[in-house]
């Protein structure tokens, strides 16, 4: 049975609209390089639950705002929306206290921390970089991970030595999404000096691409591919821009799952050296059950709160199959997210 036999015997995909071309050449290329194991994450930070995988009810790995649902930038397709269901963390105290209450009653195994940026797109982290060597200190087992924003040489070294695992950075390829979306006066060079300089330190480095970040078409993925193949990332995390942020007055198409496929196929072509993966953020519906079928046949190493039917293809055509309760970007190595979730 060919994978486009295999997608309509799955209920969930039944007339949905697949790119029978595309599925072939995607089995042809899998023939010719098998697809390895695919890892299903289900992060706590927000509730998930499907006919094939359980969620984690346990607050195991939450995310902390530092500014609450503030950000200067207040981007097009954000909104700072973002950061509404972020716990808010506005002072290093708060932060400590809410982190040893996860630890004591949830069983917390590491956290995201965020926050909204400056106007020159830098999330002031340098007060809590004490309290972060601290609870790393009193909790070892602790994953954590940052949005780092951008920032220089220093500022990357400050991360690194507090503790800080895995470094999160946004890539974006084209000036004109940087001015007109981002509402920044930054150059595309500086998001790669950012990855540079993270790189450049002995965390694990997780570039983001937002595809169709442009108001909903593609312009600079293939340039931010370019940047992020460059550079020696412990992974690249691609997610799909949604429009159900933006302003009324710059509406954001929906990025046709046709472009999505074909940045998909770039990333796994280009990105040869880490693991690719499909992170939290797509359209919802009939689009993200076409993308995640994409996903699974473009050979993507995991993919975060699976589309229904999804396991059932990755089983289909020879997957094997993990589920990790922790964010797609810290549980690369198998140290966090790895233990069973007592619902």
């Amino acid at each position: 049975m060919t994978w486009f036999d295999v997608l309509r015997e799955i209920e969930p995909f039944d007339e949905l609209p697949f790119d029978r071309t595309l599925v072939e050449s995607l089995e042809v290329a899998a023939r010719e390089q098998p697809l390895g194991v695919l890892r299903f994450f289900t992060p706590t930070f927000r509730s998930y639950a499907s006919d094939e995988l359980k969620g984690c009810g346990k607050a195991s790995f939450p995310a902390f705002s530092i500014t609450g649902g503030a950000c200067a930038l207040n981007c097009d397709h954000c909104q700072a929306k973002i950061l509404e269901p972020m716990i808010a963390a506005t002072s290093p105290a708060e932060l400590e206290r809410k982190v040893r209450d996860l630890v004591l009653l949830k069983d917390l195994r590491g956290f995201l921390l965020s926050g909204g940026s400056n106007r020159r797109n830098e999330v002031p982290y340098e007060r809590y970089y004490p309290t972060i060597e601290k609870l790393k200190r009193d909790f070892p087992h602790l994953r954590i991970a940052a949005h780092s924003a951008l920032l220089d040489q220093r500022r990357a070294k400050q991360m690194e030595a507090a503790g800080i695992d895995v470094a999160m950075t946004d890539v974006i390829g084209a000036q004109q999404t940087i001015r007109d979306v981002y509402h920044l006066d930054r150059p595309v060079v500086d998001f790669e000096a950012t990855l540079a300089a993270l790189t450049a330190t002995s965390m694990e480095v997780v570039p983001h691409i937002v595809i169709g970040l442009h108001y909903g078409r593609l312009l600079g993925e293939e340039a931010a591919l370019d940047i992020v193949a460059r550079y020696p990332v412990a992974a690249l995390v691609l997610v799909v821009v949604t429009p159900i942020y933006a302003p009324a007055e710059k509406p954001f198409a929906t990025v046709s799952t046709d472009d999505v496929a074909k940045v998909f196929v770039a990333a796994r072509n280009r990105i040869r050296h880490a693991p690719v993966q499909l992170g939290c953020i797509r359209p919802p519906g009939r689009h993200k059950m076409v993308t995640d079928a994409y996903a699974v046949m473009a050979g993507f190493d995991g993919i975060a709160y699976p589309a229904e039917g999804i396991v059932t293809l990755a089983r289909a055509i020879g997957r094997p199959i993990e589920q990790n309760h922790a964010c797609c970007s810290i549980s690369l190595d198998g140290l966090a997210g790895r233990r069973a979730c007592a619902a």
